[in-house]
């Protein structure tokens, strides 16, 4: 199964603090995630100043319970850096596997 996560960034005076402290680790996460075949894309998303304020991935996983396992170890949730996630089941067209 093919889902779309965006992790919204807090608005606070904190939040690209917190962003910074956890890029590192959270960045290691996604590169062996992708190794390990859950992530075909990942972005950071930009406000208006083009400062990241969210990322967006899309993965793959056998189901929504093993997303939300892996999603209770990523940086940027154990940091609380992203105050709010969607998730979206999605279908990625065969041509871009």
């Amino acid at each position: 199964m093919y889902f779309l996560v965006q992790g919204h960034d807090g608005l606070d005076d904190k939040a690209q603090a917190r962003r910074q402290s956890a890029r590192e680790e959270h960045l290691k996460n996604l590169n062996q995630s992708r190794k390990e075949g859950k992530i075909l894309f990942a972005a950071a998303m930009l406000n208006e100043q083009s400062q990241m304020c969210g990322s967006t991935l899309i993965m793959q996983f056998e189901s929504r319970p093993k997303l939300d396992s892996w999603l209770k170890n990523e940086p940027y949730v154990l940091g609380e850096v992203w105050k709010t996630v969607e998730i979206t089941e999605c279908k990625v067209p065969p041509s871009f596997l």
